[in-house]
């Protein structure tokens, strides 16, 4: 009789006979349990910086579009002149602006002038119209000076703020020499810098004067080309995206377009999917190759092992027990490979989310349940060997 004490002592025994072997054999399972832990534990770990991330930027975030046009071709521009003091004034509202990009000219360049000079002309600059709560929704990083305020926008003073990438393709790495963009022949005084910007990156890459200095040079935005920003409080922005309309134009709400945040939990859940599917084909490729490195070890032992086989068979051993016995063989290789590879997973969920300075999460079920993977792997990988074991002739095996 084939006891199950017996049954893991000669696995054992075939197991630790080539240690070396056994190590490197049992390395693809490490590698694609420690993979499927990590992965696991890293997704629920970003889980929360990305729900965070959404909250605070994606879930307070809303757009306003002028519309008018398409219901009216002879309509005026939708925004009134008090467009940002009227959202404002709706509970859960930080920030609040209109603007639009400049229909500037073809032959109308942008340059850069110091005191007594001017440099060459460039004609593929954005310029914005922008009132300052857009500036202060944006939520910028000023690498130099200030943004322009509600007493410089009101007055229509020529004064611009630059985005980074403007300033760089004009040369502007300092305000210190107080230097002036030309637009066109209207000369406007750089306030600020701005470095980086938590929404509309696009003003990076643009010039922006305030609203009432475009209106008194430019004229009015052109139909359709005016939009609205509004930052407000984390958990209001449904709200008020509901009360923008009507807050705004009363008598046409129709002619403008509110595009409310997109629900957070949605999108993460989303994007958590993807990255879920993409990662764990992953880790199911490496567990594959794991898989077939045990196989492929495993058939080798059954030849090298066919002496072994047969002295068995002579000695009553049946069929069955050489099958049970290679597949325990390859199981303990996976399942070894699977508490190494969830011990190097688990710690790699710590690593980075100590680097990151993040909450470490991983799912006791993950690690309970990947010692259980490398252990099926193995015993998946073995089924072909132990078959082929099974089937040695012990009269055949002994004269070899």
């Amino acid at each position: 009789m084939f006891g199950v004490r017996d049954l893991f002592a000669e696995s054992l025994a075939g197991v630790l006979q080539r240690p070396a072997r056994s190590a490197l054999t049992a390395l693809g399972t490490v590698l694609g349990v420690g993979t499927f832990v990590a992965i696991l534990g890293l997704t629920a770990t970003t889980s929360s910086q990305i729900d965070s991330r959404f909250n605070e930027l994606t879930a307070t975030e809303i757009s306003v579009e002028d519309i008018a046009h398409e219901h009216n071709e002879f309509a005026a521009p939708a925004f009134p002149g008090d467009a940002d003091e009227r959202i404002e004034k709706l509970n859960g509202v930080t920030n609040a602006g209109v603007y639009w990009a400049l229909p500037i000219r073809p032959e109308t360049t942008v340059r850069v002038a110091l005191v007594g000079e001017s440099g060459e002309g460039d004609t593929r600059i954005d310029v914005v119209a922008a009132s300052p709560g857009v500036l202060e929704a944006s939520s910028p990083t000023l690498s130099e000076g200030r943004i322009y305020d509600d007493y410089a926008s009101d007055a229509g003073e020529n004064v611009a703020v630059l985005g980074s990438g403007v300033a760089a393709r004009l040369g502007i790495t300092t305000l210190e020499t107080r230097p002036s963009v030309l637009i066109g022949d209207q000369s406007f005084t750089i306030m600020g810098i701005i470095s980086n910007t938590q929404r509309k990156a696009d003003l990076l890459l643009s010039v922006i004067v305030p609203r009432r200095t475009a209106e008194k040079i430019w004229g009015p935005p052109e139909a359709g080309a005016a939009k609205m920003l509004i930052a407000t409080d984390l958990g209001a922005g449904q709200q008020v995206a509901g009360e923008a309309s009507i807050a705004l134009r009363p008598d046409h709400p129709e002619y403008l377009k509110v595009v409310p945040p997109p629900n957070p939990k949605a999108l993460r859940d989303t994007v958590n999917s993807d990255l879920n599917q993409l990662f764990l084909l992953l880790a199911f490729i490496c567990l594959i190759i794991g898989a077939v490195g045990i196989a492929n070890t495993t058939l080798v032992a059954v030849m090298e092992r066919t002496g072994e086989i047969g002295l068995r068979r002579s000695l009553g051993a049946q069929a069955r027990h050489i099958t049970i016995q290679f597949l325990a063989e390859s199981g303990a290789l996976g399942a070894l490979g699977g508490l190494v590879g969830t011990s190097l997973g688990t710690m790699t969920v710590v690593g980075v989310a100590v680097a990151r300075d993040w909450t470490p999460v991983v799912h006791p079920a993950t690690v309970a349940f990947a010692p259980a993977v490398g252990l099926v792997t193995g015993i998946l990988a073995g089924i072909y060997p132990a078959w082929r074991a099974s089937r040695v002739q012990p009269a055949e095996a002994l004269r070899r």
